[in-house]
């Protein structure tokens, strides 16, 4: 492998003299200092640990810890089927009581403030399992549960498990017919009007609510204890999640069909559910399992055995394997991921391996890039295609091993502009199929969304189904950039088309404080490298007003230790400016978004690669306890294992052959 040696970097040791000034950053007296030093062994440590990692067949893959409502709902998925492995069981119960707030009651991310809908399922796992109503940690979280409302306060999917297990009735959850799937297309309602990752959950969910099964639950637990008002005589389960118009008008329908719905005509009703299972077998995804996605692979167990399999089917047994895939077991703890970030996190890493051997081509990045040559979708059409451009051909990659009906726009893109700056005749062949599928995937506002053409139906997030309010996947502007990144690595210049459109949509999406949202990472701060880097690969004047208020907003939010911490509060309107701890994750976005805009020589640079450099590491690699991404703003969290170790990296590589160079221009959109 070709990796970074102590030779190559030696003169890093040394003091490389006066910084180069720039108006766009206040000077302090660092700007006199000299450059942070002894980042050789840093960078040769890092990457050897980091090329540990690497798998044997080239990728990387790490963990992806979500809040406790996932592993909570394993264990409720296990007594809901009486398939209770109690071994698992009391490992995942030491998890979620080790995640317990002093709150009380468990937040949606690290240091979080209290949830109810995340409180009432981890409490209702550990009853489960055994623990003690009476025990301190159960009665601290049930006065929190109760202080905050009790269990009919929780959110949607929280109550329509609770009605599974007899804990409310059904009238405490919105009315979601399984009729749906028949409805044309020019319905207002239509399973492609929402997001991919609402089709997979919604299709087996709606089978469950047309059958309203009840829990085995074995042991007869029940949390009556968590609700202020009796369950039957509670009366205000359903509200309106958005405050508008449109949010009343579906209220009052749903109240309607609260109703009418037990008189649909039996005919329908079969012929919906056949369509529902359906759509699920035929995306049923072997053992990687339906979307992928922890919520739509179990909903599709239950579905499937409420539609007559047997536990013996092929089909059952496959999507319960493919649920034990995403456990994580410890000698002492479990839990269960969300899903699984292959591509996300080989293609990323990538990046940081080719960042440190600069150009050449390290053994380790295209062993990496050939594993994910073979997992480019090229033979399967999926939902994207709906609203695709016409012609539009597969070509993109999932955010799995394998999930061939949803590729994802933002891995896709992230994977060319690796291959490219690797080696561009070597893997022109999936670089062209990627680019076409890319450009057939822009949005009318210019705009690109991680898996749908212009799913920007935003009044059903008014439905009283959608509280959690992410029922939908609009272009947002770190997809945007990185799709905008990949076209200028490929030679689409300003003048083609889907470029003009891309750089006209991020600026019209600049938030007025100079940022940029990050609808996949945490947050500004992640939306702002993205826009800045990708501003940078495309030719735009750096010096330009729009992008100077970008870096003032960054260089602003560094901290006093030279790092950046943003909360993930912050997908608050009123939280914007909250912060937290400086992360190696974080620090490394920023110190990207600077170096892209010709600021490697500016104190805040030098300062945030101290940073990095001081910053706690073991085995080789940063150390980072706080959440540092997001699936659904205010409703879901992540914290992707992975990103502490490539991240800081690729930083730390970038700004270590800008300072072996007289050119500073960074020649990457990533």
């Amino acid at each position: 492998m070709v990796i970074m040696t102590e030779d190559r970097y030696s003169g890093l040791d040394e003091d490389l003299g006066t910084p180069w000034q720039d108006s766009c950053v206040d000077q302090d007296p660092l700007s006199r200092a000299s450059h942070p030093t002894g980042l050789a062994s840093l960078i040769t440590d890092v990457a050897s640990s980091l090329e540990a990692e690497q798998r044997a067949d080239g990728h990387w893959c790490y963990e992806l810890e979500a809040d406790v409502t996932i592993p909570s709902e394993y264990v409720l998925l296990g007594h809901f089927l009486d398939e209770i492995d109690q071994d698992i069981d009391e490992k995942i119960a030491v998890y979620l009581r080790e995640k317990q707030a002093e709150h009380g009651g468990w937040p949606l991310y690290e240091d979080g403030d209290f949830n109810i809908s995340a409180s009432v399922k981890a409490y209702y796992a550990l009853k489960l399992i055994g623990d003690d109503p009476d025990a301190p940690h159960m009665s601290r979280a049930r006065e929190a549960i109760l202080a905050h409302g009790g269990a009919a306060r929780c959110n949607v999917f929280t109550r329509i498990t609770l009605a599974l297990f007899g804990q409310v009735p059904w009238r405490a959850v919105p009315v979601m017919p399984v009729e749906i799937m028949l409805l044309p297309r020019w319905f207002p309602f239509h399973m492609e009007k929402v997001a991919y990752w609402s089709r997979t959950v919604i299709a087996p969910l709606l089978i469950i609510m047309a059958k309203k099964p009840r829990a085995v639950n074995p042991r007869h637990v029940d949390i009556k204890e968590l609700f202020t008002t009796a369950p039957e005589r509670e009366r205000r389960y359903n509200v309106n999640p958005t405050g508008s118009a449109w949010g009343n008008l579906f209220l009052g329908l749903d109240k309607v069909l609260q109703r009418v719905e037990p008189f649909f005509p039996k005919a329908s009703r079969s012929r919906a559910l056949d369509a529902a299972l359906t759509f699920i077998r035929d995306r049923l995804n072997g053992h990687e399992g339906l979307g992928g996605i922890f919520p739509a692979m179990a909903n599709a167990v239950i579905a499937l055995e409420l539609m007559g399999f047997e536990k013996s089917h092929p089909d059952v047994m496959t999507a319960k394997r493919a649920l034990k895939r995403l456990l994580v077991i410890e000698e002492d703890q479990a839990y269960c991921q969300p899903c699984l970030s292959p591509v996300w996190d080989t293609a990323l890493a990538s990046h940081a391996m080719l960042e440190v051997a600069d150009r050449e081509q390290s053994a380790s990045a295209r062993r990496a890039l050939d594993w994910l040559a073979d997992r480019q979708i090229t033979d399967v059409t999926g939902d994207w295609a709906v609203r695709a451009a016409p012609g539009t051909k597969p070509g993109g990659w999932a955010f799995e091993y394998e999930n061939d009906h949803y590729p994802d726009v933002d891995d896709t893109a992230a994977v060319v502009c690796a291959m490219h700056r690797a080696d561009p005749e070597r893997y022109k062949e999936p670089i062209d199929r990627a680019i076409h599928w890319i450009i057939g995937m822009q949005s009318s506002n210019g705009g690109w969304g991680a898996f749908d053409v212009d799913n920007t139906h935003y009044y059903l997030n008014s439905i009283p189904f959608a509280d959690h309010g992410a029922l939908l996947d609009p272009p947002t502007a770190d997809v945007t950039a990185r799709c905008l990144s990949a076209l200028a690595a490929t030679g689409h210049g300003a003048d083609h088309p889907a470029v003009a459109r891309a750089i006209a949509y991020l600026k019209n999406e600049q938030e007025p404080d100079g940022s940029w949202f990050g609808r996949w990472g945490t947050n500004y701060i992640y939306g702002t490298w993205s826009v800045l880097a990708a501003l940078n690969a495309a030719g735009e004047d750096l010096n330009a007003d729009y992008v100077r208020r970008a870096v003032d907003w960054l260089t602003a939010r560094q901290h006093a230790d030279g790092g950046w911490g943003e909360s993930c509060s912050s997908y608050w309107d009123d939280r914007k400016s909250e912060q937290v701890e400086s992360l190696p994750s974080q620090t490394a976005w920023a110190l990207l978004a600077l170096m892209a805009v010709g600021l490697a020589d500016s104190a805040a640079v030098r300062r945030g690669i101290a940073y990095l450099q001081r910053a706690e590491r073991e085995d080789g690699m940063w150390q980072e306890r706080l959440y540092n991404a997001v699936g659904f703003p205010k409703v879901f969290y992540l914290h992707y294992h992975g990103y502490r170790s490539f991240f800081p990296l690729w930083a730390v590589a970038r700004y270590a052959n800008l300072m072996n160079r007289n050119d500073r221009r960074v020649a990457y959109g990533m």
